[in-house]
């Protein structure tokens, strides 16, 4: 490690990641050890600035230290290059692997599922990423899409997730657009196809693009979801059953981004 480096370390004290996405600003206040002092996750209503401004404020309230005591401050998501008082940027996918190694060392294989995007990328166990991939059908393998056929079975997503556990049959969902999925659900539904059978359909049309993501990367053993998809057990359930391996999910998996851009702003080295 150089000087420069070894000085940076001794001297920040509280630092911060700011992940800005498609619905949610998420941030994380660490100190120089690594100790979470404060998480907070607000929904985007505003413009980027904004939101990250709001977001940052409550979290450093929440940390109970003043705004002037973080001494770094790395942005990442979607909106990244929108947070006007960060000192760096980090890519989503860089922050992905240096906060999920932090949390799985062994973990080499990472899918993060969001809102309107979904990736899979593979990295070492220093968090640097080695393959990455996008989804690249627009939101079809992603939270929306999730909440749209949920929508059509006329169900909350925690309903449609508990549900989809209790199938015992397998029903393909061919589409990938959002609008015609939702009527091949309706057109289900009309030929009294079991509600729970539509539901891990839905689930494993997610998990079988995911799958298709995740090989062109390498799947390792330890597969890490994270993301607002991994809040949903029926993803979970479909991901492990497509590709065959044990999924691990963190305690806060929307937070990992947030988490490792505090982690790079603690390291203070380029990305």
């Amino acid at each position: 490690m150089s000087s420069s480096m070894k000085g940076h370390r001794q001297s920040a004290r509280i630092v911060a990641g700011v992940d800005v996405g498609n619905q949610t600003t998420k941030v994380v206040i660490l100190r120089l050890d690594g100790t979470v002092m404060a998480t907070v996750a607000i929904s985007v209503a505003e413009e980027t600035v904004v939101a990250a401004e709001k977001a940052i404020t409550v979290a450093v309230k929440k940390a109970g230290v003043p705004r002037g005591d973080l001494d770094h401050i790395v942005a990442t998501g979607v909106g990244r290059n929108g947070v006007p008082f960060a000192q760096r940027t980090v890519s989503e996918v860089s922050c992905d692997a240096k906060g999920v190694t932090h949390l799985f060392p062994s973990a080499r294989t990472v899918v993060d599922i969001g809102a309107e995007d979904a990736r899979a990328l593979s990295c070492d166990e220093y968090g640097r990423v080695h393959d990455f991939v996008m989804n690249d059908k627009c939101a079809s393998g992603a939270g929306v899409f999730v909440e749209a056929m949920a929508t059509a079975l006329e169900l909350s997503l925690d309903e449609m997730a508990v549900l989809s556990l209790q199938s015992q049959n397998e029903v393909e969902i061919n589409c990938t657009c959002a609008v015609f999925a939702e009527s091949e659900v309706v057109s289900l539904i009309h030929r009294q196809v079991p509600r729970e059978d539509i539901a891990r359909g839905i689930h494993d049309s997610i998990a079988l693009r995911t799958t298709a993501m995740l090989r062109r990367v390498g799947i390792n053993d330890d597969l890490v979801l994270i993301g607002g998809a991994a809040l949903n057990c029926g993803i979970v359930d479909a991901l492990a059953r497509c590709t065959g391996r044990r999924v691990l999910v963190p305690d806060d998996p929307v937070m990992v981004g947030a988490l490792g851009a505090a982690l790079y702003a603690i390291e203070g080295g380029r990305q």
